[in-house]
């Protein structure tokens, strides 16, 4: 065993090559949790009510922002599977057409955002909770494009196995909200008190700075060069649809999943503030362990992508085993922290004694799912990598509906249920993407599948391995 380990950390697409290649995503998405944690923990020292509006008001923006990430940077995908095919000319045009669609996100959010206040009186949480959580949502539309733009400037780099351009842009931001957020939360200095208000307006303000920061490293002129980032903006209405075909389902998977928890905390807010409380810390804490997840999963999609384009399905196989494993070793230490020093984690939180226990009890449930996310969020990953979004799309649909939102619904509104009912689904819904994208990966349709539309040349002026790790 001790042998194979050592081969595998040693070999192409092993341990240490993905390690190095999505270490500065896993930065990236860690920092990203970090900010969520310290930006809820301010709001908790703000007031309890500040912590129970900021979760489910964001995670609903959230939801609302995500079908447009999830659609956009799909351009990663498209972008290594063109630099692993050697056509590196077609990368500005998918670089352009997830600008466009970018735009239209973004106004699609600026329409929603005065229908806040109806979005949160239908949930039926208090009067106080609702003014609050519509604030919050209203400030975070406004700022849709942030978000939006930079998932899909990520992914020109990301594409080509550059992370280490998106690590350095989402820590300056991640550091820059940070400071805003205690500025405009508690009214430092010449900074008016604002509270869940300065919360959201820290974060669009940082978002716009990475958009500005994309802007200034992908518009140079080596890069007109190679990938035609400013020559290739004309629209194109067949590559639209496309880029649709693949991109949209894989929005819509981002989407649907994030809808699902979305539905599941608001359902909780009708048991009571302190049970949303304790959710909201919960789900903070879950982020802190999944977040890294997520960038060691868009690594691993950017490198199935590439295998594939190369036309070498067994090497993106390879890599995929490479990344579980890992993921896999670190679920396993969270998992393990998450039950022995669940008040570690509770402690920065202001809360009252009753909130503070119920989420110690959350967090075991957390821990009985936490390996499974690692499964679904990896081998989801990469089998869209390869260009199975329908089946992803198709999966969270039924899976949301039917384990998560209908069960925890008449659990909690028809027969009065308590927290932890609830949290049960929560847990099953989460081992069951994890088992059902285990058996699509090792079902391995995803092999034959790629989103570009030639297997293009092979130009001899180009590295023969296009996902060679920075060092």
């Amino acid at each position: 065993m001790l042998s194979s380990i050592k081969n595998r950390w040693a070999s192409e697409f092993g341990y240490r090559h993905v390690l190095v290649v999505a270490f500065p995503l896993i930065l990236s998405t860690g920092s990203w949790s970090i900010q969520q944690f310290v930006d809820r923990m301010f709001l908790s020292w703000h007031s309890e009510e500040a912590l129970a509006a900021a979760v489910p008001a964001g995670i609903l923006n959230f939801a609302f922002i995500c079908l447009f990430i999830g659609t956009v940077s799909y351009a990663g995908t498209f972008v290594s599977q063109y630099v692993g095919a050697k056509e590196d000319h077609k990368v500005g045009a998918v670089l352009w057409h997830s600008l466009y669609l970018s735009l239209f996100g973004a106004t699609m959010l600026l329409l929603v955002a005065p229908f806040s206040s109806i979005l949160f009186s239908i949930v039926g949480h208090n009067e106080k909770l609702q003014i609050m959580e519509s604030t919050y949502f209203k400030i975070l539309c406004f700022g849709g494009l942030g978000p939006i733009l930079s998932s899909a400037f990520a992914g020109f780099f990301t594409g080509q196995g550059r992370n280490w351009p998106v690590m350095w842009v989402n820590l300056f931001t991640t550091v820059t909200n940070l400071i805003l957020d205690y500025l405009l939360i508690f009214g430092i200095g010449i900074f008016p008190e604002m509270g869940i208000a300065g919360a959201a307006l820290a974060t669009i303000i940082a978002g716009f700075l990475s958009i500005i920061m994309y802007l200034v490293l992908i518009f140079r002129p080596q890069n007109e060069l190679r990938f035609k980032v400013w020559s290739s903006r004309t629209w194109d209405i067949s590559f639209m649809k496309r880029f649709l075909k693949y991109g949209l389902p894989s929005g819509g998977h981002f989407f649907l999943e994030i809808m699902g928890f979305t539905a599941f905390i608001l359902i909780l807010g009708r048991i009571g503030q302190m049970e949303l409380a304790a959710t909201n810390i919960a789900i903070n804490i879950n982020s802190l362990a999944f977040m890294p997840m997520f960038g060691l999963g868009i690594a691993l999609s950017m490198m199935v992508g590439q295998n594939i384009g190369a036309g070498d399905p067994e090497k993106a196989k390879f890599a995929a085993n490479s990344a579980v494993q890992l993921g896999m070793l670190y679920m396993i230490f969270c998992t393990f922290l998450y039950v022995v020093i669940p008040h570690v984690f509770i402690a920065p939180f202001d809360a009252s004694q009753e909130t503070f226990n119920t989420a110690i009890i959350l967090l075991r449930f957390v821990a009985v799912y936490a390996v499974f996310d690692a499964l679904s969020i990896l081998y989801s990953s990469a089998i869209k990598g390869a260009g199975d979004t329908h089946f992803v799309m198709r999966v969270t649909t039924g899976l949301s509906i039917f384990v998560l939102i209908i069960p925890t619904y008449v659990a909690v509104d028809i027969f009065g249920s308590n927290l932890y009912l609830p949290w049960t689904f929560c847990a099953l819904f989460i081992v069951a993407m994890g088992l059902t994208f285990l058996g699509r990966f090792y079902g391995g349709k995803w092999k034959s599948m790629r989103v570009i539309e030639t297997p293009g040349v092979l130009p001899s002026q180009h590295p023969a391995n296009p996902l060679a790790p920075e060092v």
